[in-house]
């Protein structure tokens, strides 16, 4: 048992504690960016949303607290869904690269955490992917929006189409390896749509560095299909 296990907050006083930093954020949102009724609407039904899914999974798993390193990812939540508030609004795009960067850095925090609290699990590793699709897809929605170019949300989409693959052909929900250079290449897909949010980049450089992306994740997603592939395939001559 983990020195943390007894003192550890519920994860009902974790989502409260979320819920209380997003408050914040938002009301942060409104006085700088001016941040609208809808998008704040918007904003609070995304984490609503997502609290539930937490809190659900939580129940299926039986663990009563996210623990330190769950408290970390879901302040990363937190800043995910600030970003949906901004989502189209070229004039708001540094604001959103700053919540963003902030959220990605943070990325490389909850895991050193969980291992040096004895803390790590399942669940902490699903959230922590979770929260990272959606904010891909959230900056890709946004540089489609504001560049004009609708095929970079397949960036932010191909995961979620996987997922939804494996309802349909069940040997696609089958486990994968670690791989490292999956890792990079979902590491790499948020560093690109945060410098194309930032606008820093000539349009041609822009859009030839997110293609690059995208093949590059195309790739990656290939050769877990095939290796999914392969391996129902030995088990079905088995």
């Amino acid at each position: 048992m983990s020195r943390w296990s007894r003192a550890a907050p519920s994860t009902a006083q974790q989502l409260a504690a979320a819920g209380a930093l997003l408050a914040g954020v938002l009301a942060l949102l409104v006085v700088t960016v001016g941040v609208g009724v809808l998008r704040v609407l918007a904003g609070v039904l995304a984490a609503v949303v997502a609290g539930a899914l937490v809190a659900r999974a939580a129940r299926r798993t039986g663990a009563t607290s996210l623990g330190p390193a769950g408290a970390v990812t879901l302040a990363r939540g937190v800043l995910v869904m600030g970003t949906v508030t901004l989502v189209g609004r070229a004039d708001a795009s540094l604001v959103l690269v700053g919540l963003a960067v902030v959220a990605l850095a943070l990325d490389a925090v909850d895991g050193p955490v969980a291992r040096r609290t004895g803390t790590a699990s399942a669940l902490g590793a699903r959230l922590d992917v979770e929260f990272d699709a959606f904010l891909l897809v959230v900056l890709s929605v946004h540089v489609a929006l504001t560049g004009g170019d609708p095929w970079v949300l397949a960036v932010g989409l191909l995961r979620y189409v996987f997922v939804a693959a494996g309802r349909v052909l069940p040997w696609l929900r089958g486990e994968l390896p670690v791989r490292r250079s999956a890792k990079v290449v979902a590491a790499l897909q948020g560093v690109v749509l945060i410098v194309a949010a930032a606008d820093v980049l000539p349009p041609v450089v822009e859009r030839g560095a997110i293609a690059v992306a995208l093949a590059a994740l195309v790739w990656s997603f290939g050769v877990s299909v095939v290796w999914l592939w392969r391996g129902a395939r030995t088990r079905t001559a088995r």
